[in-house]
């Protein structure tokens, strides 16, 4: 599965649409002690956002099987544009029953009461915890965790040998990193590659102690943050740094330049695997990011499966939901389309089972879910748009923390 995170907005799951059209939750309380529910047989509708027929064949087949077991009937609809869709549908009488929710979006759906907070219910389900803080908002842990993905460092092994290098050698600390980035620049060939916005210099930050948010307030003037982003900018002065917007000719996305050759290492999830199927010729190994001065850091992609506000089926929506977060068919999914599982028992035997994807295990123990405070959209997308122009010798990280910590201390209210 070739799936490439943002931030702010998901890649299956965004659109401003979805900022204006999610205010037809009135009435509804999201975080309600009364759950909705019809007696006898229902129709499920399950809306998601697939990367492809594999994905939509494996959710397709995991509610039939629920619903073979119940009784009940569920229809799945693989979204074009999930983040549209759904705006829209809240926007109606008769949103889907259960959907795809990105941890991005938590706070927008939940502050127009859209969501009913069943997290209660499947908490003791044995989710890795920083998944459950990703999908908890104002106190409430709102949905379970579908899936988890972390960022691990890719390595070109063809042409790490060619520079002399061994396993001795990954990089444990970012000055291992500059050491082995300096040695695999050569030519059209950059040591690193990433991707131009905070979903991946953001791993940098918290490597050094930073991040944007904090116990729901602003935290990006925070030291760390800045010494992160610095040494991004450091790395590009030095000429072994490059974003995929920056090499010759620019790439779609680290994987991209990575599978081209452009690359000697990059920084992507474990959506890696299914990206470097356009490239069957590289032959990589992904090992854990280099630690920073504040320890090890990564950042933590996820969705969960939101149920509405608005359904009047809640309890079987809750009902097949813990059918589909059991190890078993998480596991199932991790075979059908790549996906990790977001419970600590799944994730051990998906390591078991693909230690090839043991760093991105690894990762999620450390890392950092996305922002998911309701109104900094607009906000993250300005700081990543600022952090894209970022070369060795322009651009100005301090200024852009500034901007960012006023900006959405202002979006926050305060």
């Amino acid at each position: 599965m070739r799936r490439i995170p943002i931030l702010a907005v998901a890649a299956t799951a965004t659109t401003v649409l979805a900022m204006s059209a999610c205010s037809g939750g009135g009435g509804f309380s999201s975080g309600s002690a009364t759950q909705n529910t019809k007696k006898g047989p229902v129709h499920l509708t399950v809306m998601i956002g697939s990367s492809g027929d594999a994905e939509t064949s494996a959710v397709k087949a995991a509610t039939a099987a629920w619903a073979s077991k119940t009784g009940n009937t569920v229809e799945v609809i693989a979204a074009s544009d999930l983040g549209q869709q759904l705006g829209q549908a809240f926007a109606s009488s008769s949103p889907p029953d259960l959907f795809y929710t990105d941890a991005s979006k938590i706070g927008t759906y939940a502050k127009a009461g859209n969501l009913f907070a069943y997290g209660d219910q499947v908490k003791n389900a044995g989710f890795v915890d920083s998944l459950v803080q990703s999908f908890t908002y104002d106190g409430k842990f709102y949905c379970a965790p579908k899936d988890s993905s972390t960022l691990g460092l890719q390595i070109n092994t063809d042409l790490w040998k060619a520079a002399g290098l061994t396993e001795a050698d990954y990089p444990k600390d970012w000055a291992g990193l500059e050491s082995v980035a300096k040695k695999l620049t050569k030519g059209n060939v950059t040591g690193l590659v990433i991707g131009n916005d905070i979903n991946r210099s953001g791993a940098f930050m918290r490597q050094a102690g930073g991040w944007v948010v904090k116990d729901g307030k602003m935290t990006a003037d925070a030291p760390g943050n800045l010494q992160g982003l610095q040494e991004v900018q450091k790395l590009m002065k030095e000429g072994v740094l490059k974003f995929n917007t920056q090499t010759k000719p620019a790439a779609g996305w680290g994987g991209e330049a990575f599978g081209k050759g452009l690359a000697a290492m990059t920084m992507e999830g474990n959506w890696i695997a299914g990206g470097m199927k356009d490239f069957p010729k590289i032959k990589y190994k992904t090992v854990e990011l280099p630690a920073g001065p504040a320890g090890k850091g990564t950042l933590m992609f996820t969705n969960c499966w939101g149920i509405a506000a608005k359904s009047p089926n809640q309890t079987a929506a809750v009902d097949l939901v813990k059918s589909l977060i059991t190890p078993e068919q998480q596991m199932k999914f991790a075979d059908a389309f790549g996906v990790m599982p977001s419970t600590t028992q799944g994730l051990q035997q998906f390591a078991a089972k693909y230690p090839d994807s043991k760093a991105f295990v690894d990762g999620a123990a450390y890392g950092q879910g996305p922002v998911n405070l309701a109104g900094l959209d607009d906000v993250i997308s300005k700081f990543n748009s600022q952090l894209g122009t970022m070369t060795g010798t322009t651009g100005d990280p301090k200024a852009w923390l500034a901007d960012l910590q006023k900006n959405g201390t202002a979006a926050l209210g305060g």
